[in-house]
């Protein structure tokens, strides 16, 4: 099919490459995928390898291989946008306490901002309000005032005229102002710029379900004073990022002072009530993200990037790719309706490469972010099209058929990969920390006690490639599919350290995917609303699309369909159980080696009782994240609307002279020289964002 106006548009707004004073340079999205191609195929050591990788590279393009945004944007696009880079995800070195490491980190993160990448942090490494600052005389304001300094650098930087800030702030539920962060975003226009996710533990999941007591702790400064270490009512020991100045045990763990006690389900109502009203904040389970690090004994990851697809150390950057699902369905709507799976492989293996050649050229704005990628050379594929596809394939979203297409093809997935990731090492020798060699210590042998078992001792030296292949977590369930591929990785290392990564792919799927649904969701809905922010105008645009399998089956099936009469198989996000979602995103975790970015939509009206348990079920599956949104106006309306929703919402408008105009959210008016819906100029002016869109 031809793609769809707002498809075509969003593709010329976002990736067709044009000239500075706006002429295009890519006449069409296949002049795009000529460019891409030749660039990353440029990375090639002959002639004759890089013309017959241009054309495998050109082929997968056509064929559902999509690079992420910024390569889709930048690669092969130097010559008009020298400083631009090719890297979605990036986090931030750690921010130490202290003003040379936040107002150091804030320079950083400004230039990469600059560069057009998204970027995260973690804020819970700065002491909590009140804290004695050493020599000063005084008290710390605690970690959110800094917080609302980042957040004002990225909007001033997205006001500039570059591309939209992406921002996340991660946050330990142990740490003593948290609450003040869960509540956060209820201040209009507090944060705006930052998605929020708080840091939990299976512990403290443990102390919620049974109404334990949670201690809330800072670290103690080494030459903070005397403290008893072994008094349990003052003193907690805590895995932490940073080690540097405080009291550290042989297992490397920290001593923290305990600030106050709280009972767990206290905190944990906080935080559902604040994500049932604001969508905010997520939670990251970052024991389980640690404990399946492929990279688990050389990095401790605290951080994600703005959409928690990938959780990052220091640093960190990872480049992305995601495959349309859609596209491999034969025979779609009919009961022989198919998945090509022999083309999909045929794709992931290709797309590997692409993505691997990527790294050369991925152009990142700091050295230490470009020496982390090299170093260990990750990038995440993922797909989109997820519930797309399975409208096409006649399989409702959730059902138990769809989580055993779901684990099939992303297993799928994973195993290729690997094998690439093994012929490339081969050919082109494996990423750098393969070959480098690591002192086992006492904490390595605490994670990992099959170590022991083996025989191996403190002291001793362990290749990169042993510690990957044998002892991830991660690498040892790919084993049990793959016994010989792991043996073979563990002999020769693998060309890269992480493979998958399931994205949420907003305006790719949109574009280039004519709005097949975003990454592992299903449909928001079959006819709706997008709000997408343009240059120069004051507040967000809205578009109306359509979702591809509609389109499909109004083209293959039946011309006069409506989204009211569409089978039964046309399920959508909200009409979906929280637990369904859940279940989705279990069976393709069970194979992604980082993460997924999954928003849980639930209907306006779902019950609070019912929608507490949502984490629950996602800790339970073995998730390492969560985050769920309910359409509600009195906070925000997000990027995704249903019309349905906006005719029933009644925004009130205070005029100067202090009278009130009441409209409806699907309404236009005219403000300020512009033409503006109802409910996005609300937005802009109650959020402050009018004018800087």
């Amino acid at each position: 099919m031809e793609l769809q106006p707002s498809s075509q548009d969003i593709w010329d707004m976002k990736y067709c490459l044009k000239t500075n004073d706006g002429k295009r340079i890519d006449q069409s999205v296949d002049d795009s995928y000529k460019r891409v191609a030749k660039a990353l195929a440029a990375v090639e050591k002959t002639v004759k390898l890089q013309t017959e990788w241009e054309d495998k590279f050109l082929w997968a393009l056509r064929n559902g291989a999509i690079p992420g945004g910024r390569i889709i944007s930048n690669a092969g696009a130097h010559e008009h946008k020298a400083s631009a880079a090719l890297i979605n995800c990036t986090v931030s070195g750690t921010i130490h306490d202290s003003m040379d490491g936040i107002l150091g980190n804030l320079h950083e993160a400004g230039t990469t901002l600059k560069a057009g990448c998204g970027i995260g942090y973690e804020f819970s490494t700065l002491r909590p309000k009140g804290a004695p600052v050493a020599g000063a005389g005084s008290t710390t304001s605690g970690p959110l005032p800094f917080m609302d300094i980042y957040d004002q650098m990225c909007k001033t930087i997205s006001s500039a005229g570059g591309r939209r800030g992406a921002q996340m702030a991660t946050f330990d539920i142990s740490h003593p102002d948290v609450l003040d962060l869960i509540q956060a975003k209820r201040e209009d226009g507090r944060l705006r710029m930052f998605n929020l996710s708080l840091l939990i533990t299976h512990a403290f999941i443990v102390a919620v379900k049974n109404n334990e007591d949670w201690k809330l702790s800072f670290p103690v400064s080494k030459t903070n004073g005397d403290h008893d270490l072994s008094d349990p009512n003052r003193i907690v020991w805590c895995d932490w990022p940073i080690k540097d100045d405080y009291i550290v045990n042989e297992t490397g763990q920290v001593a923290c002072k305990i600030y106050k006690t709280v009972k767990a389900r206290t905190l944990w109502n906080a935080i559902m009530r604040s994500t049932y009203d604001y969508a905010e904040p997520g939670f990251i389970l970052i024991d389980e993200i640690n404990r399946m690090n492929n990279n688990w004994w050389c990095e401790t990851i605290r951080a994600t990037n703005p959409c928690g697809e990938q959780p990052l150390p220091p640093n960190g950057a990872c480049l992305l790719g995601s495959i349309d699902l859609p596209r491999f369905v034969v025979d779609p709507f009919t009961d022989k309706a198919m998945f090509n799976f022999q083309k999909f492989e045929k794709v992931v293996r290709i797309f590997t490469r692409m993505l691997d050649n990527v790294v050369e050229i991925s152009n990142l704005p700091l050295e230490a972010q470009r020496a982390e990628m090299v170093r260990k050379r990750r990038h995440g594929m993922g797909y989109f099209g997820l519930g797309s596809m399975m409208a096409m394939l006649k399989i409702k979203y959730g059902s138990t058929a769809s989580l055993k297409v779901t684990d099939e093809i992303t297993k799928t997935m994973a195993g290729i990969g690997w094998e690439e990731a093994l012929d490339l090492a081969r050919e082109k020798g494996p990423a750098p920390i393969m070959e480098e060699t690591f002192e086992v210590t006492a904490e390595m042998l605490a994670q990992r006690p099959e170590m022991v078992s083996d025989g191996i001792q403190i002291g001793e030296h362990v290749k990169g490639r042993v510690l990957h292949a044998r002892y991830s977590r991660y690498m040892r369930r790919l084993g049990e599919e793959y016994p010989a591929l792991i043996d073979e990785l563990a002999t020769v290392g693998a060309r890269f350290t992480h493979h998958t990564s399931i994205a949420p792919t907003g305006t790719i799927a949109l574009s280039l995917g004519n709005n097949a649904s975003n990454g592992i969701e299903p449909s928001f809905s079959h006819a709706y609303l997008r709000n997408l922010v343009r240059a120069g105008k004051k507040t967000k645009d809205q578009i109306e699309v359509a979702s591809v399998e509609y389109l499909a089956y109004r083209e293959l099936v039946d011309a006069n369909a409506t989204p009211e009469n569409l089978p039964d198989y046309f399920v959508t996000a909200d009409a979906i159980t929280p637990k369904q979602h859940v279940n989705v995103q279990a069976a393709a975790q069970h194979w992604v080696d980082s993460s997924i970015s999954k928003t849980i939509n639930v209907p306006t009206d779902i019950p609070y009782g019912k929608f507490q348990q949502i984490y629950l079920h996602a800790v339970e599956k073995g998730l390492k994240g969560c985050t769920t949104f309910r359409f509600n106006p009195e906070a925000f309306q997000g990027v995704l609307v249903k019309k349905e929703d906006l005719a029933n919402t009644t925004y009130r408008f205070t005029l100067e002279d202090g009278s009130e105009v009441e409209c409806a959210g699907n309404e236009t008016v005219e403000y300020d020289g512009e033409t503006h819906t109802v409910a996005n100029l609300f937005e802009a002016i109650k959020e402050g964002n009018y004018g800087r869109q």
